[in-house]
């Protein structure tokens, strides 16, 4: 981050990502497993850096670096043994940050509405501490040891507890340091001392990743935030000799390759256009003049990664490619299966979103006389409204 620790003031985000999520039952903990096509972790990051000054998160530090790659956080701290060890050890490391306020909120809730914030600091001019809620609303039951209702009970008056949950910094720091073992949350801390913690109106979309069915509800949610864009691009080389053939980022054998400033590989150039047309960000040669020496012969992997670096930072996800090559030779079919496989892990998305397939043009034109080799591409990107 940007800030000196002297500085002093502001908000931090206190980002809760130490845990295991065993009873999602999933190999890889839920703050990283990813929907919408990034992980929930930095859908949360994403949504919450406008709202903050600091980032402190709190896990592993190598996950988190992968996942947060591009965005603006301080060093990672170790988690403890526990969720409230865990929020001290976020607290004592924005120490020397003093923050006035400090949100606290779970890596595992991608979706923070708009305006949750602005509640929450709204009430801390009033009380040192603030957390979005929601009533409940079904009958509650007390079950037994054998499966059987004990009783009823009374639901007036209860809510659910959301993060983030915002504190006035010092008294947090403060009531951690001194506070024993046992706090599900950071506002019962507060509780217990005695001071008064406010509710606001939570969101029933501000779901906490925790079983399988709510990967379905937060899918629902994320993609309903996103709005479709579409993009088309078109590439054309002439074949020459004394080059390798690359298409679609590999090696396609051939008697042949194609001419160009770069390794020529209409398949990922036509792929690149049509992402930037999405985004409206111009064409490859805006980001990639051909008139640079340093592109000459270049890998175009390269132009790829960066394409689908532009969607990640407009926090946006590639919803599908289509890239179709125009040639009556080489087929392509036979290695249309290693070229999705190699597209799909250069823009770091599951193949399935990727589509590769060719046709000819019945022997007429440049591709029919087998001058060259055209591409087509069509993509859709799903980015914030």
């Amino acid at each position: 981050m940007s800030r000196s620790s002297t500085s002093g003031g502001g908000t931090a985000l206190l980002l809760v990502a130490a845990g295991t999520g065993s009873r999602l039952g999933a190999e890889t903990p839920k703050q990283y497993l990813c929907i919408a096509g990034q992980p929930v972790i930095r859908h949360a990051v994403a949504r919450l850096t406008p709202e903050v000054d600091l980032i402190q998160p709190v896990g592993d530090a190598e996950p988190i670096a992968a996942a947060l790659a591009g965005l603006a956080y301080l060093p990672v701290v170790p988690g403890g043994a526990t969720r409230q060890d865990s929020v001290r050890a976020g607290l004592e490391a924005l120490a020397p940050y003093a923050p006035d306020v400090v949100l606290v909120h779970d890596a595992a809730r991608p979706f923070v509405p708009p305006g949750t914030v602005a509640a929450l600091l709204a009430a801390l001019e009033q009380v040192p501490g603030a957390i979005p809620a929601v009533p409940v609303a079904d009958t509650l039951k007390r079950g037994g040891a054998n499966g059987q209702i004990i009783e009823t009970v009374p639901r007036a008056g209860l809510y659910r507890a959301q993060t983030p949950q915002a504190f006035r910094f010092p008294l947090l720091l403060a009531l951690h340091r001194a506070a024993p073992v046992g706090a599900t949350d950071d506002a019962a801390i507060l509780e217990a001392a005695g001071h008064a913690v406010a509710l606001v109106a939570g969101d029933e979309q501000n779901i906490k990743l925790t079983y399988k069915e709510d990967l379905v509800r937060l899918e629902r949610v994320l993609m309903g935030a996103l709005i479709p864009r579409v993009g088309t691009g078109y590439d054309v080389h002439a074949l020459t000799e004394g080059r390798k053939l690359i298409l679609c980022g590999i090696e396609v054998p051939h008697d042949r390759g194609l001419a160009g400033h770069s390794d020529a590989d209409v398949g990922i150039h036509a792929l690149c256009d049509a992402i930037y047309g999405a985004l409206a960000e111009g064409d490859i040669g805006r980001h990639f003049p051909p008139s640079e020496a340093s592109w000459k012969d270049a890998d175009s992997a390269r132009f790829l990664r960066h394409a689908a670096g532009r969607i990640a930072a407009r926090g946006g996800v590639l919803a599908n490619a289509d890239i179709t090559l125009v040639c009556e030779r080489p087929k392509i079919t036979p290695h249309a299966p290693d070229m999705i496989a190699r597209l799909a892990g250069i823009m770091g998305v599951e193949p399935g979103r990727i589509s590769v397939k060719a046709t000819t043009s019945e022997k007429l034109g440049f591709t029919g006389r087998m001058e060259g080799i055209a591409a087509q591409a069509v993509a859709t990107v799903l980015v914030p409204g």
